[in-house]
């Protein structure tokens, strides 16, 4: 990988793809800055990767996606001691399935606030950083979902609306970016059903008991794929499922 000895963050790093990706980034020579609330998970995983002879290595730093000021210190912090962030994968998220006449504001609100506000808020910062730092050569991948491309599923509406958002200010990023005559790069990734803790207790486990469903691995080889992109070449979706195909989304 390209990226070898550089920096990446990513978000949501405790369990399922964003700990997934982050032993990816380190098996290909990555210094990985873990964001999440269980800190000592994420530093449980930095000792299998140290374990594992990786030649890259996790920092394992706890914030909470809904507070900004534990996302502007976790920056703050890889500015001063890493040199700042080469590669940011957004993958925090959260998931709640009801139908809107149902729904809890708390729980729309967290949604909103994870899958969108922290977003934005790991992005601008990123950009910021790496504006002063004179580095164009950066790539900000989004973990997304499927559910970003569909409506049919009426009880996972604010979820998919909040997934629709972040592929439509993912999209005017790239434009932004291209006024910029900037090289960074952003890669949108929508996998279906992963078996991940965000699916516990749903029906869309449930539902997959009689068929197979995406590993966390499966998304964290996506990611590795879209970094390893050649560097005039974009990637700016992937869509992934399962096969056969559970959900009919495509």
């Amino acid at each position: 990988l390209k990226w070898r000895g550089k920096v990446a963050l990513v978000t949501g790093a405790s369990s399922g793809i964003g700990a997934a990706v982050a032993r990816a980034l380190a098996h290909h020579g990555m210094v990985v800055v873990g964001l999440a609330r269980r800190l000592e998970r994420v530093q449980e995983i930095a000792e299998e990767v140290v374990k594992a002879g990786e030649p890259g290595k996790l920092i394992a730093i706890k914030a909470d996606m809904r507070k900004e000021e534990e996302i502007l210190k976790a920056f703050s912090w890889a500015d001063e001691k890493l040199g700042g962030v080469d590669v940011l994968v957004n993958n925090a998220g959260v998931f709640y399935t009801t139908y809107v006449s149902e729904g809890k504001t708390e729980d729309w609100r967290d949604m909103l606030e994870v899958n969108v506000l922290a977003v934005c808020i790991c992005t601008r910062e990123y950009l910021k950083s790496m504006e002063k730092r004179n580095n164009q050569n950066g790539h900000i991948v989004i973990i997304s979902s499927i559910a970003a491309h569909v409506t049919e599923y009426p009880k996972i509406n604010i979820y998919s609306g909040t997934k629709h958002a972040v592929h439509a200010i993912s999209s005017c990023l790239r434009r932004e970016l291209a006024e910029k005559k900037s090289s960074i790069r952003v890669t949108n990734i929508s996998p279906g059903p992963v078996a991940t803790e965000i699916f516990e207790g749903t029906e869309f486990l449930e539902a997959s008991k009689s068929h197979p469903i995406l590993e966390s691995e499966d998304v964290a080889a996506s990611v590795v794929h879209a970094l390893s992109a050649p560097s005039v070449a974009q990637i700016c979706d992937i869509v992934m499922n399962n096969v056969p195909t559970l959900f009919g989304f495509y």
